[in-house]
């Protein structure tokens, strides 16, 4: 006799069942894959030299085919350097665009935290490979060139809400530049909650570091909300 019922129930009562529960089991195996083969490839860089190690010898490590590989990666470097960053969907993008608030600046870093919230980060894995990027100029370029294309996509972004609220080029020529000094700041408050993780100095999760961070920056220019009484 079966334990389950037409709906996929068990016996403890309904669970997930179906294509969805297809879907989340074949993302959590996509995910442990890719995170084997990162972890593959950094472990191997930082004994044997960047130089040194293939895509064979990462795939031997993890133990899938160069085939798998490059389904997941389209360069040895791929490896090295992860998956793209978590990204804001499009219905985050133009609520952020059509936001009427004056704090751009809290409201992007509040876009980036949503992206992050619900991942939990590999804390050895990203330290691993801060140390090999580190030691590693073609990896640090690397780095540098896709933080740079994020950077330039956010500052796009940064302007397009400022047209939306009316505010031209025409009228402040400086416009574009204050979209990057907000952009920058963005990256400022990341790069510290980055560097608060890593030294294990907060127990909360990234999303709620993140806005601690920026709470800091807040109290620092005088934008920020007092605290009731």
């Amino acid at each position: 006799m079966s334990s389950t019922g037409p709906s996929g129930a068990g016996p403890n009562g309904p669970g997930p069942a179906g294509p969805a529960a297809d879907l989340g089991l074949r993302a959590r195996k996509r995910a442990a894959t890719q995170s084997a083969l990162e972890r593959a490839a950094i472990s191997l860089a930082l004994e044997h030299g960047y130089d040194r190690v293939t895509v064979d010898m990462i795939c031997e490590a993890a133990v899938v085919s160069p085939r798998t590989f490059f389904n997941y990666f389209g360069t040895k470097d791929g490896a090295f350097l992860g998956g793209a960053p978590h990204q804001p969907t499009d219905a985050e993008h133009q609520a952020f665009v059509h936001g009427t608030g004056r704090d751009v600046l809290g409201d992007l870093v509040e876009m980036i935290a949503a992206a992050v919230a619900d991942h939990s980060p590999d804390t050895e894995l990203l330290r691993s490979r801060r140390v090999l990027i580190e030691r590693t100029p073609e990896l640090l370029t690397g780095e540098t060139s896709r933080i740079a294309e994020l950077e330039e996509h956010l500052v796009q972004l940064v302007l397009d809400r400022f047209h939306v609220q009316g505010r031209t080029e025409t009228g402040t020529p400086d416009l574009a530049d204050e979209a990057r000094m907000v952009v920058a700041l963005a990256g400022s408050v990341m790069r510290y909650s980055m560097q608060k993780w890593f030294s294990g100095g907060f127990t909360g999760s990234p999303g709620e570091l993140l806005h601690h961070s920026l709470a800091l920056v807040q109290r620092l220019t005088g934008t920020a909300v007092p605290a009731p009484r």
